[in-house]
């Protein structure tokens, strides 16, 4: 199918907006359209065997017994529908549609009627009934035409290689619904990218996860697990059977994926029956809070969740689990801050690798669409810190893919496919590869929302053959994509984070400001007499002292003339440096038990790599320009980061003076001729 005849049945199924207007609020047209999109996909499905099941159902019936899995049998599918009912017949009688179709839709098993009720479908149906308009859009939806194969006499057409004529494959059906969702989410002002990810770019990202397997993937009787945990309408892990099918048509790939929005669970649910996928398998609900799959392990994953996704919601269940299980749960390598839960998507994920064998079988591999915020969001030991630190030093980490923007459809920021094993090749081990394929699109001819760009098939070969060849292509220099690779080794990514500390300098004197300041302070009220301190010390103001112990002498030879005690302790020390002491860079350093007391003020941090040398490092970046700093080591602490960018920046010298001069003038030039037209 191409792109025309996708949006042509999704125009189709919109068009019940026509119907709508007035009785719904646009916000709510994907309510009703959406449901009625997924139940007219299932009758298309079952009507080839439909005269089968309700024979079997009538046989049943005359026995007064009812054995599912017979009628299952009888449809070919993972779910039946036993009622005569059509969409058609239920439009054409006016009177009862909607007796009648409650009644039709009752009568599909379980795991189908359960779809429904994710939409509220019974709500929706009295809602149009009452409004007089149930039978109408019944009949729209009738006429669609969402059969997966051609029929003819009740039998299947098949074409000159004895297959049968595809109309609407499910692959095709899944344009289809995210067309529908895309629409619905820009009416009702919702994030559609919640909700699916373009399909070239699951292409890409199932290419990476795979493409190292393809080999093991091809003997026969191979059998694969797959887990999206925020799966959508599904698109992954259709592309991820599909890959994987493509390459071994006799390997068995079962899927299992978890959704917390319902719409979204309900088409991804009832893609997996039409696919003959167990439909158990794609729970609902939040990941986090509520693991559908606990327990579970498997051998590959991937995920695009929510970008910048709050977690307050479950706040306390992932804090209990952090608390309570520590390394043992999911999130014990730390929590990232509230308002970015995509590292803990990632932990989840890697909670369910399958352990790597003696003799090297086993393991997992996982695929994440992350933004920019995971590879350094979090200082030095912050959870986020912490998590990648984690991850690195378990060697978890092969390699990240930055894509360009402007590919999705809610959002235009960069985004990175984070790709992770815990059985790397040997030439990976202890490495990580980074490649920028930012500059690898082409510009859509009409934007969808904020997608503006997207990545041709040529270009997914070419990003794909370059991963597959990073190390290579890292090495040699004459490499033609040389410089879109980098290599590094795990450690790498690690520094310190330490701190920097200067002296305080201090003058001392004594001004306007000084003397109500001394009668505010606390400190000083408490151990002397205010008014008399501020009559003795008057006669001081202007007067400034360059070291501490002559401002003190001067001070309590004032005092004593003034009949004014000096009191006892440090406290009253303090308070009066802190109030006569002024901030001088050539002022007297002052001294704690013998050593520089550290300016705050001056404080300083550098993040060192791992491997270097700290004071070497002190001596070559910092000394030189401030001589007097040292590093306070006790506060030194470890942080993991992947400055992405950073790696890949290239220095772009500005442009020169008089190009920009020449330009500016040709402008002004052009500015003058264009009001000179207007004022003729």
């Amino acid at each position: 199918m191409n792109s025309s005849k996708h949006t042509e049945l999704a125009n189709h199924a919109w068009s019940v907006a026509d119907l709508l207007r007035g009785d719904y609020k646009r916000s709510d047209y994907g309510k009703v359209i959406l449901p009625f999109t997924v139940l007219r996909r299932l009758e298309c499905v079952l009507e080839p065997t439909k005269d089968k099941v309700i024979a079997e159902y009538d046989r049943q019936s005359k026995q007064h017994i009812e054995v599912p899995q017979f009628l299952r049998r009888a449809s070919g599918h993972r779910f039946y529908n036993t009622s005569r009912y059509t969409l058609k017949a239920v439009a054409n009688d006016s009177g009862q549609t909607a007796k009648h179709l409650l009644a039709y839709v009752g009568a599909f098993s379980e795991n189908a009627r359960e779809v429904l009720e994710k939409y509220d479908f019974a709500q929706q149906v009295r809602r149009l009934d009452s409004a007089n308009l149930l039978y109408r859009v019944v009949g729209r939806f009738a006429d669609l035409d969402l059969r997966p194969v051609e029929l003819k006499d009740g039998k299947v057409v098949t074409d000159e290689h004895g297959q049968p004529k595809v109309i609407v494959s499910n692959h095709q059906m899944g344009y289809v619904f995210e067309e529908l969702i895309r629409r619905f989410a820009e009416d009702s002002n919702e994030t559609a990218g919640e909700h699916f990810t373009p399909r070239e770019v699951i292409e890409l990202m199932v290419n990476l996860l795979v493409a190292p397997d393809d080999d093991a993937l091809s003997i026969p009787g191979t059998s694969r697990t797959v887990l999206d945990p925020a799966c959508g309408t599904g698109g992954m892990l259709s592309a991820a059977e599909e890959h994987i099918t493509k390459l071994n048509p006799s390997a068995t790939v079962t899927v299992f994926g978890q959704e917390l929005n319902p719409e979204s669970w309900a088409i991804c649910r009832s893609d997996m029956m039409i696919k003959d996928q167990d439909p158990e398998n794609i729970k609902f609900g939040n990941s986090f809070s509520d693991d559908g799959h606990r327990g579970k392990q498997f051998d590959y994953m991937l995920a695009n969740p929510p970008f910048g996704v709050k977690w307050e919601k479950v706040k306390h269940e992932i804090e209990n689990e952090y608390e309570t299980l520590g390394e043992s749960g999911r999130f014990g390598a730390g929590l990232p801050r509230i308002n970015d839960g995509s590292l803990l998507f990632l932990q989840h994920m890697i909670s369910k690798m399958k352990p790597v064998t003696a003799d090297g079988k086993g393991g997992s591999r996982i695929a994440i669409i992350f933004n920019g915020s995971p590879l350094f969001t979090g200082a030095a030991e912050s959870g986020e810190s912490r998590i990648r630190e984690w991850i690195l030093k378990n060697d978890w980490l092969e390699g990240i893919v930055a894509l360009p923007d402007q590919l999705f459809y809610n959002t235009g920021i960069s985004t990175y496919f984070w790709i992770l094993t815990n059985r790397k090749a040997k030439g990976h081990q202890g490495k990580v590869v980074l490649l920028d394929a930012r500059d690898q699109f082409a510009k859509m001819r009409k934007s969808l929302g904020d997608k503006r760009k997207f990545v041709t098939p040529e270009q997914i070969k070419q990003i794909t053959r370059l991963y597959a060849e990073a190390l290579d292509a890292a090495k040699d220099p004459r490499h033609p994509q040389h410089s879109k690779v980098k290599v590094f080794a795990n450690e790498d990514f690690g520094y310190r984070r330490v701190t920097v500390e200067r002296p305080l300098k201090l003058r001392f004197e004594i001004t306007e400001e000084t003397l109500p300041a001394l009668v505010a302070s606390k400190p000083i009220q408490k151990v002397a007499d205010v008014n008399a301190l501020t009559t003795a010390l008057k006669p001081l103001m202007g007067q400034v002292w360059t070291t501490k112990r002559a401002a003190w002498d001067a001070l309590r030879s004032a005092m004593a003339g003034a009949g004014v005690l000096w009191p006892s302790g440090t406290t009253f020390q303090k308070a009066m440096r802190d109030i006569l002491g002024v901030r001088d860079p050539d002022g007297e350093v002052q001294l704690v038990k013998g050593n520089p007391e550290p300016d705050p003020e001056l404080r300083d941090y550098e993040n060192v790599p791992l491997d270097e040398n700290i004071e070497q490092y002190l001596r070559r970046e910092v000394l030189p320009h401030v001589p007097d700093a040292w590093i306070d080591h006790e506060k030194t602490k470890i942080g993991y980061e992947i400055p992405f960018t950073r790696h890949f920046y290239v220095y772009k010298p500005p442009r020169p003076l008089a190009e920009i001069d020449a330009e500016l003038k040709a402008l002004e030039s052009e500015i003058q001729a264009l009001l000179g037209e207007v004022t003729e």
